[in-house]
């Protein structure tokens, strides 16, 4: 099978036309249609986390099951066999091995996948156009109900609050004019992002903070130490900052450092349910699938190149089975 190995870290990626073909031992195979790129490949190419290479990349996979016929996967597969997995919570199981990051991904025609359950079918949703929601868009799902319910209570007075408006911000955007009545704030360094925002429906789009009231949700898509140090200093009582961005900065945290009763949560990709919730919201709301290009699978350092670089506008996705380009 064709495939796109990472061979060492801070290496090109490499098109490998006979790689072999996985086993099932035990599992489901998958035919791969589309794979979603991610900055979290990028991390694993630059040997940040992720398994020792050689791997193949890719966690945002479409594809079509014997059975299921087109489908999306899950890829965080827990042990099955500790408190978070009973919970639905694999994404943070301590054991856990998701699809492109520690075991073989989606950069490949094929891919071993340890059962069904992982496969929640698309049901008319476009396999290219929806492939990023199985990472990008799930994991700003995911951060955006960590304040829904306190959003929901403040109603039109609510205040949110979204720091880095890329991909995943783009998303985060979406949802919570989808799902609640706050006014919501970008926050980017970028011109053009902060447009975008607007555009998605962002009330404002800022690259700065002059005197604002304090936001119940803030969600940092970006991790430094000085935009955690801007949600620490503008969340409300009360509020919840769900922290996101791998950028690494860290605040203090103590009685007094913070605001009284202000809640602050490293949020983590997303449930297997709340996938299957994302995708009922994207059939009834076709607002939240972001513009995709699509390239080829040969042009997959290319896309890590453009992910680089900044350029590109929405999401890039690899065409596996070769039916877009």
């Amino acid at each position: 099978m064709r495939a796109v190995l990472l061979n060492a870290s801070n290496t090109p990626l490499e098109l490998v036309e006979d790689h072999p073909a996985p086993a099932a031992d035990g599992g489901v195979i998958l035919d791969v249609t589309a794979c979603g790129v991610c900055h979290s490949d990028i991390h694993v190419a630059d040997g940040d986390f992720g398994k020792e290479p050689p791997i193949i990349l890719g966690h945002e996979v479409t594809g079509v099951h014997a059975d299921l016929g087109p489908v999306m996967l899950y890829a965080p597969w827990g042990c099955r066999d500790c408190l978070e997995c009973s919970q639905g919570l694999e994404m943070i199981c301590s054991n856990s091995s998701e699809a492109g990051l520690f075991t073989d991904g989606g950069y490949a025609d094929q891919l071993r996948i340890p059962g069904v359950e992982y496969l929640t079918p698309l049901d008319g949703l476009d396999p290219y156009d929806a492939a990023p929601l199985a990472c990008g868009g799930l994991t700003a799902y995911r951060a955006v109900l960590h304040g829904i319910d306190r959003l929901r209570e403040r109603g039109a007075d609510a205040r949110a609050l979204v720091i880095g408006a890329g991909g995943l911000g783009q998303y985060a955007i979406r949802y919570l004019r989808l799902l609640s009545d706050a006014q919501v704030t970008a926050l980017d360094l970028s011109a053009a992002k902060q447009a975008t925002a607007v555009e998605l429906g962002a009330h404002e789009g800022v690259g700065q903070l002059d005197g604002a009231e304090p936001f119940d949700l803030i969600i940092d898509f970006i991790g430094a130490a000085a935009t955690l140090r801007t949600a620490a200093d503008h969340i409300n009582k009360l509020g919840t900052v769900a922290v996101v961005g791998l950028a690494g900065g860290s605040i203090p945290f103590g009685f007094g450092a913070v605001p009284l009763e202000a809640r602050f949560v490293a949020s983590v990709w997303g449930s297997r349910s709340q996938l299957d919730e994302l995708l009922d919201l994207a059939r009834r709301e076709p607002s939240i699938v972001q513009p995709v290009e699509v390239l080829p699978l040969a042009d997959a350092q290319i896309a890590h190149d453009r992910m680089r670089s900044g350029d590109l506008r929405g999401r890039l996705v690899l065409d596996i089975s070769g039916e877009r380009t």
